[in-house]
């Protein structure tokens, strides 16, 4: 029967035990370890039934339980010092409030993402972006770094996979309740729900209500349009993430950004706080966060130009994908129909346009590009690797006509991971014990070398264990649900074997990241997974975006190989890859193998958490692995050149994969006296032969990793790097800018533009050269004066700069192939009044290498309120 009606009976707890509301509410449970001890001790099968989710656990108690807890004198005495640890985390000073005094750092910092993977609990992400906004926030809660999370809370996540009987994906959509989860909704005094409003085509109007989830000290607002106020339509517009077609994504966008800007405003009016002094857009899907910001500025009075250049001071973009197909691109036209409804109306609808206009050789004039307005809205940008920066500025470089790559304005900062998520209990276990709250508190990576070897391959071996029995208890679940009855589920009890290595690979199934490379030569894997004395085994997982059919070819293909019975015991495929499948794996498998199609690896981050747990890393030379891997924290895997064909890479790479494993991993983990294992067919009874019974060199290289890499693989590393490198010289330029009214932002726009209306006229007419004998040496020192006719502008406008180099060696070698990377300033020689707005400019330049050395002149805009010489994209070089 079915009921007429339905409402939510809330959980009232106790007064002695009222404190557990706070902790559950608070998602600062999900990486300490404490309170999950808490809660899990109120129920033990509960906790594991209901998937570690605290409120769900609360809600399960009826009232006799919750009176029989209360009455538990050592349990209220445990909630009474958990909650008074919780409010002295998130009032205490941390590293931010100790380092920086008032006025030296942003008072706050908006942080846009359209996924935040904080916990499984609530499954608002599907990948690497989601993980790794997840982590920053949590890292700047533990640092005390004042950032407020914007996002949307879609109503059915991101999807659950499980696979058909043929082994093709399948997807399925849960709708969530909020008000089942770790969320409040924002209300005013009157106890009405916040709703912002965004217009949108057909005369309708977009309503959101906003969730606030608090993570740690930091307060993430999601913004949900499934509200009675919206029509059908609109109410379906957060019902998923990245679901829908270019109308519906394009809304989502609209909502995160203007939407969010409007959140933003009404949460730091109910909280009685100022607004963000710094506005991070994390890829560009929260792009049109700066057109609501221009569009509140120009309500003040500002013009387009002044607008702009105010958000552009304080606004931060980072790119997060080097694929070109990664990057939302929308039909300029529905972009155009949807501002014409008035989402901005004092902001020109061909301004907004312009932003994210591909106008550059290469560029389709028919899309608006949302990289390309991150860039243009952000006046400081970066990307998530060292290599990945090198990447975007030669992927971006058409927005900076007439500079090399090199200088395109995007920097880098290396993704991190936060440690207390994903270090297993197990090994923060041990180093408590070992070395004290201290040492894992203050993240002493360096005291691994002071762990015996014995305890750590003992810790390992745990490691690995937990992960074969969760993976048999996952294989048994998925099996179930492709149709298999029981009696033919007996073999799943004895799959994979805690003696022997074993690989991990998971993440998203794009065709870049080749799934199926290690299928490349079925036989040969048959033989390594199979081999007598030194066999491997690998737990794979990953999903596939519901529209991929080439990604989800490749799953089938991949789980088709794992249902062979000959290797199903050595081989496994997991569905459904999230936070709690990868909390066990990542720590559980020795070797982590990563085998993107170079350098489309944006960053990468989950061998990162491998390596905090003392796997080692077998990988591509690609996103954090081309900085950080040394040769003894794991193998790089030899790439073929990007010349060659997919097919050929394919086959070379995979070779070069097979050969690794073959001949220096299964050596170095078993030994050279590794005793046979049972036969092939079924389980192996394989025990490593080392040395004095232990794999000395593979430890060895475990210590070495969990040293070296802990500290730089930090996402506590990272978020400090974003505070120093990006945060503090946005606050410190959205301030300059806006001090007095706007009156430098004033004055920047009116001389952008004076630059833009004269720069055309500017020429170097001449450049002469004294100094240099017929044989020059190292040391010898060069006199270039150039001779710039400025039209309009004076000397104090621009930047004359000589650059120079290595050339090319033949007449006829092009320009492309010369290396002129050193910059030196040539200044003015105000002696000399040529006339006709003519200067000259001269400089020395010391000749500082041996071989071929040339150089030239060029012109840039020169003021004190750019970031970069080539924000503006304006040059002129000699002729």
């Amino acid at each position: 029967m079915k009921a007429i009606r339905r409402f939510i009976v809330r959980t009232h707890l106790p007064e002695e035990i009222s404190g557990l509301s706070r902790l559950a509410a608070n998602l600062r449970w999900s990486w300490h370890p404490q309170t999950q001890a808490l809660f899990r001790d109120l129920d033990p099968a509960a906790w594991e039934e209901l998937g570690h989710d605290p409120v769900a656990l609360l809600g399960s108690f009826d009232r006799q339980r919750l009176t029989e807890l209360a009455a538990d004198s050592q349990l209220v005495q445990r909630v009474q010092e958990a909650t008074a640890d919780l409010d002295r985390y998130v009032s205490e000073d941390r590293w931010y409030q100790n380092e920086f005094s008032a006025g030296q750092a942003p008072s706050s910092i908006a942080y846009f993402s359209p996924e935040f993977g904080i916990t499984a609990v609530l499954p608002q992400y599907s990948g690497g972006l989601g993980i790794l906004a997840g982590d920053h926030l949590k890292s700047a809660s533990d640092l005390g770094v004042p950032i407020i999370g914007v996002g949307l809370l879609y109503q059915a996540g991101y999807f659950k996979q499980s696979l058909s009987r043929d082994a093709w994906q399948q997807e399925t959509y849960p709708v969530l309740d909020p008000d089942n989860l770790p969320l409040t909704l924002l209300k005013e005094s009157d106890g009405t729900p916040v709703q912002i409003s965004l217009p949108i085509p057909g005369g309708r109007t977009l309503h959101a209500q906003v969730w606030r989830a608090d993570v740690g000290r930091v307060p993430l607002l999601l913004l949900d349009s499934d509200v009675p106020a919206n029509d059908d339509t609109a109410r379906t517009i957060t019902d998923r993430l990245y679901g829908g077609g270019g109308d519906h994504r394009l809304q989502q966008e609209l909502l995160l950004g203007m939407g969010g800007v409007k959140a933003l405003r009404q949460y730091a009016r109910l909280q009685g706080i100022e607004a963000p002094e710094v506005y991070h857009t994390n890829e560009g899907h929260a792009g049109f966060q700066g057109i609501e910001r221009i569009q509140e500025l120009m309500e003040q009075g500002l013009n387009w130009e002044e607008a702009l250049t105010s958000v552009r001071a304080s606004t931060v973009f980072t790119t997060h994908t080097p694929v070109p197909a990664g990057i939302d691109r929308f039909d300029r036209s529905l972009v155009e129909q949807f501002f014409q409804a008035g989402l901005a109306p004092a902001v020109p609808v061909e301004n907004v346009l312009a932003l994210g206009a591909e106008d550059y050789d290469g560029g389709d004039r028919g899309v608006h590009n949302m990289a390309v307005m991150g860039l243009r809205l952000g006046q400081r940008a970066n990307g998530v690797a060292q290599l990945h920066g090198v990447v975007s500025r030669e992927m971006f470089q058409g927005l900076w006509p007439g500079f090399d790559a090199a200088e395109v304005p995007i920097t880098s900062i290396t993704n991190g991971v936060h440690a207390p998520t994903w270090v297993s209990e197990t090994v923060s276990e041990t180093a408590m014990t070992m070395f004290g709250a201290a040492a894992v508190a203050g993240h002493d990576w360096d005291k691994v070398w002071e762990v015996p070897d014995q305890e750590l391959w003992n810790v390992r071996r745990e490691l690995r264990r937990t992960l074969i029995q969760d993976v048999r208890a996952r294989l048994k679940s998925s099996w179930r649900k492709r149709g298999a009855s029981e009696a033919e589920l007996a073999w799943t009890d004895s799959v994979l074997d805690e003696n022997v290595l074993t690989i991990g690979f998971a993440r998203r199934v794009p065709t870049y990241k080749r799934l199926t490379l290690m299928l490349r030569d079925p036989e040969r894997l048959k033989r390594l997974l199979l081999d007598p004395e030194r066999p491997i085994q690998l737990v794979v997982a990953g999903k596939s975006h519901p529209a991929d059919e080439q990604g989800k070819r490749m799953i089938q293909e991949m789980v088709r190989f794992t249902d062979d019975p000959e290797v199903r015991h050595r081989i496994v495929f997991l569905p459904n890859y999230d936070i709690r499948m990868a909390s066990t794996l990542m720590p559980g498998v020795d070797v982590w193998l990563n085998n993107p199609l170079r350098p489309l690896e944006a960053c990468g981050t989950s061998g990162m958490k491998v390596a905090m747990n003392g796997g080692l890393n077998l990988s591509v030379l690609d996103g954090w692995w081309d900085e950080m891997y040394d040769g003894e924290n794991g193998w790089a895997i030899p790439t073929a050149s990007s010349a060659a064909s997919t097919e050929e890479r394919d086959d070379l790479e995979a070779a070069a994969l097979y050969d690794l494993l073959e001949n220096e991993l299964t050596p170095r983990f078993y030994g050279a006296e590794a005793p046979a294992a049972a036969g092939a067919a079924g389980p192996s009874t394989v025990s490593a032969g080392h040395d004095d019974g232990l794999p000395l060199q593979w430890i060895e290289m475990i210590k070495h990793t969990i040293a070296t890499l802990g500290p730089q693989v930090s996402a506590d590393r990272m978020v400090q790097d974003y505070v120093n490198i990006l945060y503090r010289p946005a606050a410190d330029a959205g301030r300059i800018a806006d001090a007095d009214g706007y009156a430098n932002a004033r004055a920047l726009a009116a001389w952008k533009t004076a630059v833009r209306e004269q720069f055309p006229g500017v020429v170097v007419e001449h450049v002469d050269s004294l100094g240099v004998s017929d044989a020059p040496q190292i040391g010898d020192e060069l006199e270039v004066s150039a001779y710039v006719r400025l039209g309009g502008l004076t000397p104090q406008d621009v930047l004359v700069q000589a650059v120079y180099g290595k050339v090319s060696a033949g007449e006829d070698a092009s320009v492309s192939e010369d290396e002129l990377t050193e910059t030196g300033q040539l200044t003015l020689v105000p002696s000399e009044d040529l006339g006709d707005g003519r200067y000259r400019f001269s400089g020395t330049l010391l000749i500082d290498r041996s071989g071929s050395f040339g150089y030239t002149v060029r012109v840039l805009p020169q003021h004190s309120l750019l970031a970069s010489p080539a924000e503006m994209a304006l040059v002129v070089n000699a002729g």
